[in-house]
């Protein structure tokens, strides 16, 4: 009865055409103030409305309800102009004139926030995520919100974090930059998340494929680019609360965040506190090494988890000159599936099901601690742009002191312990000596040193230090043919550092005796690397259709964890063991992309082809220590492709439909494990997507219904340890409106989702679970409310 409801809602949605919105359409041109002459690129920004002038300065904007609509108009060179208009039918020849400025902070970032123009002159694959987007299809964390870009996908654990994938590639071959600083915690581990507040986060460019050219090592599959926030407005202030609940995991949420400007000045705030308990599974057991375990009431135990969240920035801005210091902090405390950790549950006295709620034995607790600067310096023909950043990750992993081996009882609960500074620069130099050619030369530095506590080792402490140059040209072969290129060089020092084990260990002599000795896991070792990277590529713009190729070579230098891990990983119950004798990986990349956009429609493909020389990846052997299998960390050559493909269409004013596929193939063609694919490999994956505006009713204000039917095929390409995965169907709605609470000139934004309409049980193979047999959450309701201030 309740699928049947379901379905009919969505039927009536998507197919009520009478109840459609009436809209209507905008047309004129921009041009320069004095000269009379169109201006091609400028961005007519409005709320959910967008436009770029074309080549002869014109811009249509269409399906704009009646009513009042304010607009910002901005290019760089020239002066902000604001344009207010009532829309009560088609208006034509609309003329905004633009005067010349040496320098306009505020259109230029305007520029970098939606940048339409921008993306299509770029040879690499780029895609923008708007705070629109980012609100409209907010889960549980930042990368499984981002789940609905084609080519991205995440390593889920829990219910509360995840990682990026980019095309099957994740932990540290995808970059995470913030505020120009790129991310840097032990996101090296399968069971380690990001530390990062989703709140507050205005736009991200995610790129996807070969970027060490700009950003170094750790880009050699992608990058997540979490760009700053435009600077407010002159003389405003401004907020919002953003309140979320959920009935899987019965989890609540606020986030308050305030920002506001003077004439020079401006500052920005946020607080964010999320608490939830065990999330539910459409399963009543779990079979993992051949145990069966009953869970109670379809909670998987212990994945509780809650946090704290505070961020603070000011700034200032002038003619010449803008910089804004950040400060964060992100706290988090998150249970691990009490099963899954080395099987100790079953000799537990703790009772997990006393309580949904409960952080029980074993969990992990974090703490972020990141300041960054971002100064820009503009003089004439140069604009200097320098990243200041620090960070502070303390990480502890807990769990009940079991004996394991020779290992006496340990004498408390902190098994593992991290502490990572992280000291960054970078500095680039953006110069244009003429309308054809913007260059980019830059420098990059990194230094790290991480130390490690706890009765558990598994790696080293170590200090890492990396230092990269490059430069970067953007030529204008003319106004729609554009090509982009560049060369960098690298070095990167490692410092491990000796450990031993804390306990003794006897060993037989040849002699018939037996010693004990404190058994070394770790030495002082000093490496180097260094590496040279570059990309080349070109762009066409033809009226509505872009074309995209790009050749790279990035490379990625080895991890501590890579070289030099030498101990027990009992969240994913395995001996690991690292190779001191590692090479930086090194990738070849093509890609190319066609894009075509015309009124009622759009429709795009994204092939590519890559290949690695050295794939670094965790090789499980035939050999055991202490009961627990070994894994080797080793290199072979990989061959992969794949792509994306995407299409949208207009059915009517008010119905649209969206269609999207991607798949990637890989191969290993040497090593251990030669004619295997790579761990995590996602499945062939489509994403199909139905939206229905709909006219304003009663106090609700623009309401829209969505549907989302994500169709996975089976992954029968696995590597070992992995088992193969089933396909699956998932049905997602949501509908969103707005409405004026107490008189506010500002709607608030009501959201409601259903995930996972059905209850399905299903797999997701890059789940972190997924080795364990864990199916993916059941069914979830969440309301969610934006209240602007």
């Amino acid at each position: 009865m309740f699928k049947n409801m379901l379905v009919a809602w969505l039927f009536i949605g998507l197919c009520t055409h009478a109840s459609a919105q009436d809209t209507h359409t905008l047309r004129g041109v921009i041009v320069d103030v004095n000269t009379q002459k169109p201006i091609v690129g400028a961005n007519i920004i409005g709320k959910n409305l967008y436009a770029v002038s074309t080549e002869n300065g014109e811009f249509t904007i269409g399906k704009m309800p009646k009513g009042t609509h304010r607009f910002e108009i901005t290019h760089i060179g020239y002066g902000t102009e604001q344009l207010t208009i009532d829309v009560t039918g088609d208006l034509e020849n609309v003329v905004v004139q633009l005067k010349e400025a040496v320098t306009n902070l505020d259109g230029v970032e305007l520029m970098g926030k939606t940048e339409q123009r921008k993306a299509q002159e770029l040879s690499t694959i780029t895609v923008g995520v708007s705070k629109e987007f980012l609100e409209n299809n907010r889960e549980n964390s930042l990368m499984q919100t981002l789940r609905k870009i084609p080519g991205v996908s995440t390593i889920t654990i829990g219910s509360g974090q995840s990682k990026p994938v980019i095309r099957g590639l994740g932990f540290n071959r995808v970059s995470v930059v913030q505020n120009g600083i790129k991310h840097e915690a032990q996101q090296w581990g399968n069971d380690h998340g990001l530390e990062i507040d989703q709140y507050g986060i205005d736009n991200i460019q995610i790129i996807k494929g070969p970027a060490s050219l700009l950003y170094g090592s750790d880009a050699i599959a992608g990058v997540v680019d979490i760009q700053p926030p435009k600077t407010p407005m002159p003389n405003s202030f401004e907020g919002e609360v953003n309140l979320l609940g959920e009935t899987n995991n019965d989890l609540f949420g606020i986030s308050t965040g305030i920002q506001g400007r003077k004439e020079q000045w401006f500052y920005r705030g946020r607080l964010t506190y999320r608490d939830y308990g065990d999330y539910k599974v459409p399963t009543d057991r779990i079979n993992y090494e051949n145990y069966i375990f009953e869970l109670h009431e379809n909670h998987l135990r212990n994945t509780a988890g809650r946090e704290a969240n505070a961020s603070f920035s000011i700034g200032f801005v002038s003619d010449h000159i803008k910089s804004e210091t950040f400060f964060s902090n992100v706290n988090a405390k998150n249970g691990f599936f009490a099963n899954a950790h080395g099987l100790e549950v079953r000799n537990s006295s703790i009772d997990y099901d006393s309580s949904s709620r409960d952080v029980d034995l074993p969990f992990h607790q974090v703490n972020h601690i990141k300041i960054t600067n971002n100064t820009t310096f503009y003089r004439g023909d140069h604009t200097l742009q320098v990243d200041l950043g620090y960070q502070n990750n303390q990480r502890e992993e807990r769990s009940e002191p079991v004996p394991h081996g020779h290992m006496p009882t340990p004498p408390d609960s902190r098994e593992r312990i991290f502490t990572k500074n992280t000291y960054s620069l970078n500095v680039q130099d953006t110069y244009r000596p003429n309308s054809e050619h913007d260059l980019i030369f830059g420098v990059n530095t990194e230094f790290q040193n991480n130390n490690i506590g706890g009765w558990g080792f598994l790696i080293p402490t170590y200090d890492r230090f990396t230092v990269g140059a490059f430069v970067f040209d953007h030529f204008r072969i003319h106004e729609n043919l554009h090509m982009q290129g560049g060369l960098r060089y690298d070095v990167g020092l490692v410092d491990t550092r000796s450990h031993f084990d804390w306990w003794q260990t006897p060993i037989n002599n040849p002699d018939g005796t037996t010693s004990y000795v404190y058994v070394q896991r770790a030495q002082d070792r000093r490496l180097e690397f260094g590496n040279f990277s570059g990309s080349i590529g070109l762009s066409y713009l033809n009226k509505n259709t872009t074309y995209k190729i790009n050749l790279g070579k990035s490379f990625r230098m080895p991890l501590a964890n890579e070289l030099a891990s030498d101990g027990v990983n009992y969240h994913m119950y395995r001996y690991e063991r690292g190779n001191i004798d590692l090479d930086p990986e090194q990738s070849y990349q093509l890609d190319m992309d066609v894009d075509h956009s015309a009124t009622k429609f759009n429709l795009g493909v994204s092939p590519f082809i890559n290949f690695f020389e050295n794939f670094i990846y965790l090789n499980p052997t035939p050999n055991y220590y202490e009961t627990l299998q070994i894994y080797e960390y080793t290199q072979s050559k990989v061959i992969r492709f794949g792509g994306e493909a995407r299409a949208g269409i207009n059915m009517t004013d008010a119905l649209r439909l969206d269609a999207s596929v991607e798949y990637v193939y890989s191969r290993q063609t040497s090593g251990p494990k030669k004619d295997f694919t790579l761990p995590f490999s996602p499945p062939l994956s489509g994403l199909f997507s139905a939206s229905y505006q709909f006219r304003d009713i009663a106090f609700f204000k623009s309401p829209q219904l969505m549907a989302d039917l994500r169709v996975t095929a089976a992954q029968n390409d696995i590597v070992p340890p992995e088992e193969k995965t089933e396909g699956y169907q998932a049905l997602n709605i949501s509908a969103m409106t707005g409405i004026h609470l107490f008189g506010a000139e500002n709607p608030t934004q009501l959201r409601i989702k259903l995930n996972n309409v059905f209850n399905t049980e299903y797999y997701d193979h890059t789940s972190f679970y997924r080795l364990i047999d864990v199916p993916e959450p059941g069914r979830n309701l969440s309301i969610s409310m934006t209240v602007p201030f």
